[in-house]
């Protein structure tokens, strides 16, 4: 799902300009693009081998910059003559070092949602021209939140009954606890939203199109889906 083609200005609201925005113009931004997309406030860890994202790296860190991180739709993450798409986010580093043999490990965190304006020339590292896309408003009213959290537990209930939930089991009853906050959440229905969608199994393309979702709820429609497949593959097992 592409972007408007326009939108207002994100960074002016009400209260005044929003901080850290960008400008409507666009602003130049590094980019990495890689296999699947990232969603705001959740974690990305980066092993960065090749010599233009290494230079990336070096550029965000001195500079305390975050980058963008788009999904690649066709192609491969190494070399380049990938297909990218024009929806991301951005990712601010918490955590980083560089190796004695010029690799860097990272860690980041997505912050907000970005559309891409234009790709510019990839020397030394990708980089386009960015502007905040931000959810349309929409609420999610407390019945609908507790309904899709009871049910991602279930699901998630009947997979580790059939062995196919994948983590440890300290790792799912953290994640249960969590489903269980979330279901009586009343914050932001944009940030709940994004919460919820980083514990919902999916794969890229429905990661995505989790993030291209216009408004919160849209985002919990296309989560709905997303949860008829996983429930119709559980059923069949």
């Amino acid at each position: 799902m592409a972007p408007p083609e326009a939108s207002p200005d994100p960074d002016q609201s009400a209260d005044g300009p929003t901080p850290g925005a960008e400008p409507a113009e666009g602003r130049e931004r590094p980019m990495f693009p890689l296999g699947s997309p990232l969603l705001p406030g959740s974690v990305l860890p980066l092993h960065v081998f090749e010599p233009r994202y290494r230079a990336l790296a070096r550029h965000c860190t001195d500079n305390d910059e975050p980058f963008g991180v788009v999904m690649i739709e066709r192609g491969s993450e190494v070399g380049g003559g990938d297909v990218r798409s024009d929806v991301g986010c951005l990712a601010a580093i918490s955590q980083h070092q560089e190796l004695p043999d010029g690799r860097w490990v990272m860690l980041a965190t997505g912050t907000r949602r970005i559309r891409i304006l234009r790709w510019l020339p990839d020397d030394p590292y990708p980089k386009a021209l960015t502007a905040d896309w931000p959810d349309e408003p929409a609420d999610i009213a407390a019945p609908a939140r507790r309904a899709l959290a009871a049910r991602l537990r279930r699901l998630r209930a009947r997979a580790s009954e059939i062995g196919a939930l994948g983590v440890t089991a300290a790792e799912s009853a953290a994640i249960d606890d969590r489903l269980a906050q979330l279901g009586d959440d009343d914050s932001d229905p944009t940030d709940w939203g994004f919460q919820l969608a980083a514990l919902v199994p999916a794969g890229p393309f429905d990661r995505h199109a989790i993030l291209c979702a216009p408004d919160p709820a849209r985002r919990v429609e296309v989560m709905t889906d997303i949860l008829d497949g996983v429930e119709e593959l559980l059923g069949g097992r």
